[in-house]
């Protein structure tokens, strides 16, 4: 399965729910290595406009407005309430305070397969390329974020359900955090507060 566990900074996501996607149209719609990109922006940000997002991934006004209407086709994102009075650009937000991919929900038919792979790799190629570039600039970072950074390897001997029960132990304690964290944030505490990308990926193999 895979979960983009994105919270918003700006917008109140309250009442919002997950948004488990099950059709192949809408996976390829956030498929699309632009409107990926777009789409976690959008987390980051709250909200934004087309012309803020294409400052940030280098792209056209036009070519990224077409983007996300795409996105709002399939219930996505959606419109969001002017952040500014300038009234010519509309502003969008993500529609649900997150979405899920499950293999199950792909598993009918060989063009749902394919297509559930070649969503997986893509999500894998950014999230690399996220983890390649803090490499990169780690030394702009300084020593307190680089010594809190996690990079570790662990080989364990577990069954499906032992790795289920390992995914929700996980899965609650990063919500733990990333509310105290806001909660903190929202209080006044933001002095040395930055985003952080935590990716984890739990597998079997064999040797």
């Amino acid at each position: 399965m895979c979960n983009f566990s994105f919270a918003s900074t700006v917008v109140d996501m309250a009442g919002k729910e997950n948004h488990r996607i099950t059709d192949i149209g809408t996976l390829k719609a956030l498929a699309h290595p632009l409107r990926m990109k777009l789409y976690r922006l959008l987390f980051i940000a709250g909200a934004a406009t087309a012309s803020q997002l294409a400052e940030q991934v280098d792209e056209a006004v036009s070519l990224v407005s077409y983007h996300l209407r795409k996105l709002a086709e399939h219930g996505l994102v959606e419109g969001a309430e002017p952040r500014s009075a300038d009234a010519r650009e509309r502003w969008w937000q993500p529609a649900s305070d997150g979405v899920s991919i499950r293999e199950e929900d792909f598993q009918d038919a060989p063009e749902k397969v394919a297509a559930h792979l070649a969503a997986s790799r893509l999500f894998l190629e950014q999230r690399t390329e996220m983890y390649r570039r803090f490499l990169d600039e780690r030394t702009h970072w300084g020593a307190r974020w680089n010594e809190a950074a996690p990079d570790s390897e662990s080989l364990l001997r577990l069954t499906p359900e032992e790795l289920a029960r390992l995914k929700e132990d996980l899965t609650d304690l990063l919500k733990r955090y990333d509310e105290q964290g806001r909660a903190r944030e929202a209080a006044g505490d933001t002095e040395g507060r930055e985003h952080v990308a935590l990716h984890v990926y739990g597998f079997p193999f064999r040797v």
